[in-house]
């Protein structure tokens, strides 16, 4: 959905459109943007960004701090429009998400068709405007989303040939894996395109990059191919993640662990909407060269609370030593419906308490979440 949370802070504050908004911390404060509108974005803000640098660029921008319940029900609204069209369904983030739409194109003749039929829908059931993309994988569905923004649509090529000639004039940041650290590995070497790309040994890239993985996965990206699927879950869930994708290479650790934290957060307000609790938690980062590392370990004991969440989020995040990050996610799995580790204790266990006390405290921050204060 096209800049998701300035959208919604729209719909409430109608007065505001067609200035500069802001998402994220206040304009003097130790924060970063979370979105903004497009007439923020003219003035160079862009989401990851110092909410200070912002302020610089654009001193006359409306600044609003983030109102999660109202995105999470306005996303809710989003997430069941999209399954009209598929129950293949993947959510990236809580504003963007992969279809496979295979086995139900017929339903609106063409591809085409269906893809108009859900941005409208969208709009009628949410009041915000969604981008989309219409491909044969994911990767070129995903270039063909921000072709058109806002509120555009893409249909791209199909063919091996076309799909190659396509993507040979656009620039290589088009491509996942190529931030600004590879921009800046590979301009001496006069590759600005995907057609530069193309031409380009793989040998040689490699060398270039300093990874013969990160140069066989760009040049695969540079003619558009990829062997990736939806993932999609049933409604029984098995794991409960969130991941986010920054839109530049950051290196600075404080912004990485404070986006991984709000994660953390929307994992565990998501995953106390039912009775469950996780055994394993897992955090994910991917590099400037697309490198993926997932790490993961077990709680000391079945957990749902956000103490727990965070403490194992941070002690994995703390462990990993890292240059640029294009992506940081947080994830829990192997639920269980009870809290007891192996069955019913016959005992009361001290702990029990610590964590039933954690755990009432979570469900209150929940409360406040869902009354639009941030904590």
């Amino acid at each position: 959905m096209d800049a998701f949370f300035a959208s919604v802070e729209l719909l409430h504050h109608p007065e505001w459109r067609g200035r500069p908004l802001v998402v994220g911390s206040g304009p003097h404060e130790r924060g970063v943007v979370s979105t903004c509108s497009y007439e923020a974005r003219k003035f160079g803000v862009r989401s990851a960004m110092p909410s200070r640098t912002a302020y610089s660029l654009c001193p006359q921008a409306i600044f609003v701090s983030p109102n999660m319940k109202l995105y999470s029900e306005v996303s809710e609204r989003a997430f069941e429009v999209f399954g009209h069209y598929t129950p293949f369904v993947e959510a990236v983030s809580i504003d963007e998400a992969f279809m496979d739409i295979t086995g139900s194109v017929h339903l609106h003749g063409t591809a085409e068709r269906l893809g108009e039929a859900l941005r409208h829908e969208v709009h009628e059931t949410c009041g915000v405007t969604c981008s989309v993309g219409i491909a044969p994988n994911r990767l070129l569905a995903k270039i063909g989303s921000e072709m058109h923004k806002p509120d555009g649509m893409t249909v791209m090529p199909f063919d091996p040939d076309a799909i190659a000639a396509f993507l040979a004039p656009r620039p290589i940041g088009v491509l996942w894996g190529i931030g600004q650290h590879t921009e800046k590995l590979l301009r001496p070497y006069g590759i600005a395109t995907c057609g530069d790309l193309q031409r380009l040994p793989e040998t040689q890239l490699a060398t270039i990059l300093g990874s013969a993985h990160a140069a066989a996965a760009l040049r695969e990206y540079a003619f558009g191919r990829s062997d990736d699927t939806v993932h999609w879950e049933p409604s029984d869930e098995k794991s409960v993640s969130r991941e986010h994708t920054f839109d530049a290479d950051v290196t600075d650790r404080r912004i990485v662990r404070t986006k991984l934290l709000e994660l953390v957060a929307d994992v565990g307000h998501r995953f106390r909407t039912s009775p469950r609790w996780a055994r394993t938690a897992r955090i994910k980062l991917r590099d400037s060269a697309f490198n993926t590392i997932t790490r993961q370990t077990p709680f000391d004991a079945p957990a749902r609370d956000d103490f727990s969440f965070r403490a194992k989020a941070l002690e994995l995040f703390d462990r990993e030593r890292f240059g640029a990050v294009r992506l940081v996610g947080f994830g829990v799995s192997n639920i269980q419906f009870t809290p007891d580790a192996e069955g019913p204790a016959l005992f009361a266990d001290p702990s029990d308490k610590l964590r039933e006390k954690r755990e009432r405290l979570s469900e209150a921050l929940d409360g406040l979440r869902d009354h639009g204060l941030s904590v």
